[in-house]
């Protein structure tokens, strides 16, 4: 049952005057719930909670954390229709799409359970003491890693789910010992205070410490801004725009105490169409990327809104059959009039660029909140001299850039700002003819995909999300998949303790039984 309230703890309260509605894009009507903005005094009590949790739930075993976060999976699924029917009324986005969110946030904290109840995954690294090393004596030295302190976690407009209040984050954060708040997204506060409601009860059935989680309301900057500017609070998660993110990094870095930002952030995700490939299948590549444009409304971080190719016959037929294929698919339902409202202005301020052409535009009549598709195409050296042109246009929206030669598409790649993905394009062993545009790709992203689309983030171990700035804050650090968990730790060393009061991690009979580094040996064995 949704109550508009936040989840300071397990207490749910709303002292507040501030009050908004969440909205349905597909009936274009407000939602009927009122949902109460969080009070400075609810935001402070949130942090001093999860502080006086975070003593404890540092300490917390891998195996009963696991047990935590399986519950949070356990409960989400015990909302059943009423989270999938609030999930849609929020977002505009299809049931099959809210189940399958779901069906992948429940497999994120499945994952991260299964890993911290293995306990490998803190790094455990031993070198033992050389007492009588010439000419000095060597310590005993064991390093692992530790939970940072309370996080923030931002949720995301574009998936109430997997990126939001019981998102990857949270999960990641959470593995890691670390207490999180959540700053619910105001398009799908229900949905948040709805999982919100199932976390809690999974930490009072593990007996977790009150604070371990909490749930705040808002639907403008100030409460967010309040949040990371808090003293006790060590580390950030958000998922949006780069003007947000970059301006939490900013609050962040100012702080007496500066706090790491990792913000996954704004991509065009280039894909490279090299010739034998646009020769041998340019109709069917067209196909392929129409639909890739247009999934979910073109709202995915890793929609392709940026192809680039060598000037050809063949790169013409492919922009023609681009053209005709994605006209050909019926606009779907935006998150939001307000998300709406800014791609119509982004694809305004785009295609009134000089030299920027045109080629597709769905005309039809549509629903209200609907968007409507869009292809261009411009020159290659007019989107080298224009870094408008390189910017995001999130919807469904791609530009297609037409290069004079090798030598000008790897100049635009070199060009171009991080990005999460980068495709490549290619027939049979097409590829192996371009070193140099395959090296400059892998210094412009996160990952490179290699004939096929972007869009759709496998979560597993080998995922990278993440890229060189301002696709993401820190590109040593992916947002999905278990090692996500790294950037919620710090390394620690311990030197010359006593055998009894180390951690199990790191004791000389391995109580855990996990695999660790001892004197450069990977080894699960004792150290005798």
């Amino acid at each position: 049952m949704i109550t508009g309230k936040n989840y300071i703890g397990s207490q749910l309260v709303a002292s507040g005057n501030k009050t908004y509605k969440t909205f349905n894009p597909e009936s274009n009507q407000e939602n009927e719930h009122i949902f109460t903005e969080a009070t400075q005094k609810e935001i402070n009590n949130a942090v001093d909670l999860a502080s006086k949790a975070f003593k404890e739930y540092r300490t917390v075993s891998g195996e009963r954390k696991a047990e935590f976060l399986n519950a949070i999976a356990d409960e989400i699924l015990a909302l059943d229709n009423e989270l999938i029917q609030t999930y849609c009324s929020e977002s505009g986005l299809p049931e099959g799409r809210a189940k399958g969110e779901r069906g992948r946030t429940v497999f994120q904290l499945r994952s991260f359970a299964d890993l911290v109840e293995e306990g490998s995954w803190v790094e455990a690294t031993i070198d033992t003491a050389i007492p009588d090393r010439e000419p000095s004596p060597k310590s005993d030295l064991r390093k692992m890693n530790i939970p940072l302190g309370p996080v923030v976690v931002f949720g995301a407009s574009n998936f109430p789910l997997a990126y939001s209040t019981a998102g990857g984050d949270t999960a990641a954060a959470l593995a890691a010992g670390c207490p999180v708040i959540v700053k619910s997204h105001p398009m799908h506060a229900g949905t948040g205070e709805l999982i919100a409601s199932a976390i809690i009860k999974a930490a009072e059935k593990t007996e977790m410490p009150n604070g371990v989680f909490s749930n705040i309301n808002s639907s403008g900057i100030e409460v967010g801004q309040q949040l990371v500017a808090h003293p006790k609070v060590k580390a950030v998660g958000f998922t949006g725009s780069i003007r947000g993110g970059r301006a939490l990094l900013d609050l962040a870095a100012k702080r007496e105490e500066p706090i790491p930002v990792f913000a996954e952030m704004g991509s065009i995700n280039p894909v490279i169409m090299l010739p034998k490939a646009l020769q041998n299948r340019a109709e069917n590549l067209a196909t392929t990327y129409a639909n890739s444009i247009t999934l979910g409304t073109g709202q995915f971080c890793t929609n392709p809104g940026l192809i680039l190719g060598i000037k050809s016959d063949a790169l013409d037929s492919f922009i023609s059959s681009l053209a005709k294929k994605i006209v050909e698919i019926n606009p779907t339902c935006m998150l939001h009039p307000n998300i709406v409202g800014a791609y119509e202005n982004n694809k305004t301020k785009a295609i009134a660029q000089e030299g920027l052409a045109v080629i597709a535009n769905y005309k039809e009549n549509t629903q209200p909140n609907y968007a409507s598709q869009i292809i261009t195409t411009v020159e290659g050296k007019t989107f080298l001299d224009n870094p408008t042109l390189h910017q995001e246009v999130f919807g469904p929206y791609s530009m297609v850039v037409q290069c004079e030669d090798e030598k000008q598409l790897e100049e635009i790649i070199s060009n171009l700002e991080g990005q999460l993905t980068g495709t490549l394009i290619s027939d049979a062993n097409e590829v192996a003819n371009y070193p140099t545009i395959i090296a400059a790709l892998q210094n412009r992203v996160g990952r490179i995909i290699f004939n096929g689309v972007p869009t759709g983030v496998e979560v597993c171990p080998s995922m990278v999300h993440g890229g060189p700035y301002p696709a993401s804050t820190d590109s040593r650090f992916t947002a999905v998949g278990v090692h996500s968990i790294k950037r919620w730790v710090r390394p620690f060393s311990y030197q010359d303790w006593p055998n009894n009061i180390l951690p199990d991690e790191l004791k000389n009979e391995n109580p855990l039984h996990i695999l660790r580094s001892v004197n450069g040996k990977l080894t699960k064995e004792d150290i005798v």
